[in-house]
């Protein structure tokens, strides 16, 4: 079995960073891709950033110029450093997999709350 734990939510002023990590643990033999989720109370969950395993990446609008993703392939870790958070970041972060030969796999999740 293949799981991902997030960690590095916490509260945070507006203005302020933070930075999640995402680590797949198991039978990993690659990771094609490691995205970045989130949703917000009351909201659809939706696609925050993307990396694919040649380090090409994608990013809400929402987020360009403030949030990068980066993974380290030897640790089967993504990263997600947020600058300039805005209390609208305020959700809950989900990290999914695309684990080689294994399928899709999501992560339990970890909050971040930025106060205005």
């Amino acid at each position: 079995q293949v799981q991902l734990v997030e960690s590095g939510g916490g509260l945070v002023q507006a203005g302020g960073s933070l930075r999640l990590s995402c680590t797949a643990s198991g039978r990993i033999a690659g990771i094609n891709a490691m995205v970045w989720y989130r949703q917000a109370p009351g909201k659809q969950r939706e696609l925050v950033a993307a990396i694919i395993s040649d380090g090409t990446t994608n990013y809400a609008d929402s987020v360009k110029g403030r949030f990068t993703i980066s993974r380290d392939n030897a640790k089967n870790t993504a990263y997600l450093q947020m600058n300039s958070l805005k209390p609208e970041d305020t959700a809950a972060y989900y990290c999914f997999a695309d684990v080689v030969a294994r399928g899709p796999f999501w992560g339990k999740g970890t909050l971040v709350t930025v106060s205005s």
